[in-house]
């Protein structure tokens, strides 16, 4: 069944998000006015650095943001409802149902004193009104389709007796349980070998075809977003950087930060050693305190070409080419 999108023709559109935590050291300001948009059948990469708000903005369209953190304000509207604007018992009917969330730490997401299939049968039966036999057989079906042998002793078995990459198949199996329009997924690959990363992109890639989904797509990994993005939304310090197709980032990037994270990328024509010549890139600096972050441009203060402007005014987004999008008004000149 294909995703219903808004009137305007988007699935999602995002408008002047702020999310904040209220710590005893003071107010972080984690996600600080981002905006982006996606189609039906779209997967979008949020990318950047642990610290750049990319899972936070994603786990406020479920409204799932841990405490002290708030949505302070801005819109989500998704299929033309703003998801901000829901009360708490309206969002159970979304959450699972049409937006659904592959987490970060499948061994976390899963209940341990629960089968596979009393846990993955539960969500069924709560939202399509189905008994129990036919929530194990649909459970069993899925389970299948990602690539679980046995289904009908795998629905017995606890999460403890996975390992990794079949708990994050079981992971991926609940996310398209109710066939929802959009999929977040949480650096989907993390504590996998490099061989199930890779089983476990391509699954995700044939899925989202199979069941005419979109996909929020979470990595720090450039080269997860080569290889299964669309648009790539690029993140820094609780803002948007640049925001372009997968191949326009690639060949065009405009931001200092976007070249630095692509700098980053280990390149297979050559070898790493102890020579500082064939040393890895790394972005000098760190992410800044979200708590007092640096005025005007975030990045100025790692940024190889800032001047005393960077400092100063906050980059608005210039439109640079057609759907790219830079906050930097010298890369945009």
């Amino acid at each position: 069944m294909a995703a219903t999108a808004g009137s305007n023709g988007s699935l999602l559109e995002v408008r002047d998000l702020h999310i904040h935590f209220f710590t005893g050291a003071g107010v972080v300001k984690a996600v600080d006015g981002i905006s982006y948009g996606m189609r039906a059948g779209e997967t979008l990469g949020l990318v950047g650095e642990s610290g750049s708000g990319k899972t936070m903005s994603s786990l406020a369209l479920l409204r799932l943001i841990p405490r002290p953190g708030k949505i302070i304000r801005g819109e989500m509207r998704f299929q033309g409802e703003d998801l901000a604007a829901k009360r708490p018992d309206e969002m159970i009917a979304v959450r699972g149902k049409k937006i659904a969330m592959i987490f970060q730490n499948p061994a976390y997401s899963l209940n341990p004193i629960y089968s596979i299939g009393a846990q993955l049968g539960e969500i069924l039966c709560w939202h399509e009104k189905v008994s129990r036999a036919a929530a194990l057989e649909r459970v069993a079906e899925l389970l299948r389709l990602v690539g679980i042998t046995d289904p009908q002793s795998r629905i017995k078995q606890f999460p403890h007796e996975l390992s990794g990459g079949m708990k994050q198949r079981v992971c991926i199996a609940r996310a398209l349980l109710c066939n929802p329009a959009l999929v977040l997924a949480d650096e989907p690959t993390t504590n996998l070998d490099v061989t199930i990363q890779a089983q476990i992109l391509d699954l995700l890639k044939e899925l989202k075809a199979r069941f005419h989904m979109a996909m929020i797509l979470v990595t720090h990994d450039m080269g997860v977003v080569a290889r299964m993005a669309d648009r790539i939304v690029v993140m820094y310090a609780g803002r948007i950087c640049e925001v372009a197709d997968a191949r326009t980032i690639f060949r065009d990037p405009r931001h200092p930060y976007t070249r630095a994270l692509l700098a980053t990328m280990p390149r297979v024509d050559q070898s790493y050693s102890g020579d500082r010549r064939s040393r890895l890139v790394v972005i000098p600096g760190r992410i800044p305190n979200l708590i007092d972050p640096p005025r005007g441009c975030r990045f100025h203060p790692r940024c190889p070409y800032a001047k005393e402007a960077c400092s100063e005014a906050v980059p608005q987004p210039v439109e640079v080419g057609a759907g790219h999008l830079v906050s930097c008004p010298e890369c945009a000149a």
